[in-house]
């Protein structure tokens, strides 16, 4: 038998410079192509992207612009079926317009009898209820459901989807693989790296000076250097600076940033290179387990939570109460005895990392098979 081609429309947060959630791209384009090549089915994706040429160049893929219609029409129509996710699409805490968007792009998908796959989504928060009626609609319409955590599968099942319809897998980036280069630390860096992985959140930075203060107790209690990774450009790399700032001068030798790291798999190198890794950035964490990194995190959305909860951790803080003794504690707690954290984490990562392609698995069955899913 032949190999069947399959053009593949994908709906995500895709060319808004933004690593974690391109990261989920990649990670995604990679999933189908190893399991489509398992099934005999060969994939054309086109992804609905802000930035559509960056995203060709960058991925080798079709793509078009999400916010002119027509060349979503277009797209779509000529599209054997759509993936919606990954990532946390479906929440109003950013903005109103953002669950009428892609259940929009659902909508019209399945209007015109393409069946729609729901991709390791991150669901919530939804603080309007208006918008519960239009998710299950559109969720019960589509081919399978797939969420990355429990927490999401418990609010669709508050908003009438039955939880047997709704299958929990890893966030798509448990999956991404290196590029195959020997991991390196910054500029042969032979001390411990710390990477911190910040971004805007409160007004007044408070978190921010927090995470200052907390950085500063840690070199003063260790000869470790400091790596900012900035996930989402240009704001994070304003974040970061702004910590460097606060630490003062005394620590300016020992701190450094990456600039301009725009590929997953480059920003995923970085990671793998630092000892330990803060993160504030829900992405920077799940780089850090995927590559075994011990890691800190700072909560300022219950997806950190969430995702810390899958591996039988807490987070050391909270953006609403940020306390720097507490994240300069975790932080020379993983640096000192970051084998112990390994060691207990790696089956719970490594299943992770299996289970995070399930997706593309069912995907690529659903064409193998010319069928559904049950």
């Amino acid at each position: 038998m032949g190999t069947s081609v399959k053009r593949i429309a994908i709906s995500g947060y895709y060319g808004f410079n933004n690593s974690g959630d391109e990261a989920v791209l990649q990670s995604i384009l990679l999933a189908l192509q190893e399991q489509g090549e398992r099934q005999g089915v060969t994939f054309v994706p086109v992804v609905l992207s802000v930035n559509p040429a960056e995203t060709a160049r960058t991925y080798g893929v079709e793509a078009v612009h999400r916010m002119k219609p027509m060349e979503v029409w277009q797209a779509l129509r000529n599209a054997d079926g759509l993936i919606s996710g990954g990532g946390s699409l479906l929440q109003d805490e950013t903005s109103p317009k953002t669950i009428p968007y892609y259940i929009a792009v659902i909508r019209l998908a399945q209007w015109m009898g393409k069946p729609v796959f729901i991709y390791s989504q991150g669901i919530g928060p939804v603080h309007r209820r208006l918008f519960f009626g239009w998710i299950r609609s559109a969720f019960q319409r589509s081919s399978f459901i797939t969420v990355r955590d429990e927490e999401s599968k418990a609010l669709l099942g508050k908003m009438g989807i039955s939880p047997s319809e709704v299958e929990v897998v890893p966030d798509p980036v448990m999956g991404l693989p290196m590029r195959g280069q020997p991991t390196q630390t910054p500029s042969g860096e032979t001390k411990p790296v710390i990477g911190v992985s910040v971004r805007f959140w409160n007004e007044d930075r408070s978190e921010l000076r927090a995470v200052a203060e907390s950085l500063q107790v840690v070199l003063e209690k260790s000869d470790a250097v400091i790596r900012f990774l900035p996930f989402h450009l240009p704001s994070d790399e304003k974040a970061s600076l702004y910590v460097m700032e606060q630490m003062g001068e005394i620590y300016k030798e020992r701190l450094s940033l990456a600039r301009e790291v725009t590929h997953p798999q480059d920003m995923l190198a970085e990671v793998a290179a630092c000892q330990v890794l803060l993160g504030m950035r829900l992405h920077s964490l799940i780089y850090a387990a995927s590559q075994y990194v011990p890691m800190v995190g700072l909560s300022y959305d219950p997806k950190i939570d969430q995702f810390l909860n899958r591996l039988g951790m807490k987070s050391a803080g909270t953006t609403k109460q940020p306390r720097s003794e507490d994240l300069a504690q975790e932080t020379l707690g993983m640096l000192a005895d970051g084998a112990s954290w390994k060691r207990d984490k790696r089956q719970a990562i490594e299943q992770l990392k299996i289970e995070a392609g399930r997706p593309a698995e069912r995907i690529a069955s659903f064409f193998a098979k010319g069928r559904g899913m049950q």
